[in-house]
């Protein structure tokens, strides 16, 4: 007896889900986040392009910004392009800034011979510098006077 009154449970909920996908569907007046349909081509505006200029630090303790472009660099578990110039064994060879001592520290605060695992992605953190307006409107005022 029970599985009859299980299988007309089951039969209705799912007569009455497909109704309400067909109808979610038909509603219309849906639009996307980006303006325009999933299958049309959104044109960009303007490509912002690197700023040659290095841009000032904003507040206290703020990342460096990365002056050049590192689209074609490969950070990954296995690799990470930046330490070619940056590390300290490399830096002054190719007239590059060393990295912070801070950066071969391990999580208990031990001095390392290499970059340390949590220091590892460096775009976490440092973004490449790039003179693009604002996404939203903000009351942003630097720290530090220029």
């Amino acid at each position: 007896m029970r599985q009859p009154v299980l299988a007309g449970i089951l039969a209705a909920a799912t007569t009455l889900t497909l109704a309400g996908i067909g109808l979610a569907q038909s509603a219309g007046g849906l639009t996307s986040l980006r303006g325009a349909a999933i299958d049309e081509p959104v044109v960009l505006d303007q490509v912002f392009q690197q700023d040659t200029q290095r841009f000032n630090r904003e507040y206290r303790q703020q990342p460096p910004l990365i002056p050049h472009s590192v689209e074609q660099y490969q950070i990954d578990l296995k690799a990470n392009q930046c330490l070619g110039c940056h590390d300290w064994s490399n830096a002054g060879d190719r007239s590059a800034p060393t990295l912070s001592m801070t950066h071969y520290l391990d999580r208990d605060g031990h001095e390392m011979d290499q970059v340390a695992g949590t220091r590892w992605f460096c775009n976490q953190c440092h973004v490449p510098q790039v003179n693009a307006p604002a996404l939203v409107d903000n009351a942003f005022v630097p720290s530090v006077a220029r």
